[in-house]
């Protein structure tokens, strides 16, 4: 599989975990696991892609990964959801 693929699908897997870390405390225990659980998805993604662990792939990917959990957290703020109703 192609790094610039493997890339695309960290940002994709980091995108719903920035929108998550986005509506936290800063270095809460749910700020914590939004940061770090898909840390254990990407090392499985690039394992079974075969890339490897070649210096290139680690600016590559690491941007990758921090686009996603900002981009999410942008996409946070542009839609915070619904408020809830009072009944």
């Amino acid at each position: 599989m192609n790094i610039w693929i493997v890339a695309l699908l960290v940002f994709i897997i980091n995108l719903p975990f920035g929108f998550w870390r986005a509506n936290t405390k800063k270095f809460s225990t749910q700020w914590f696991l939004a940061v770090h659980i898909p840390v254990p998805l990407v090392v499985v993604l690039r394992i079974f892609s075969g890339i490897g662990y070649a210096f290139i792939t680690f600016p590559v990917l690491i941007t990758a990964f921090f686009l996603g959990q900002f981009l999410g957290g942008l996409l946070r703020k542009k839609f915070p959801g619904r408020k809830k109703q009072e009944v």
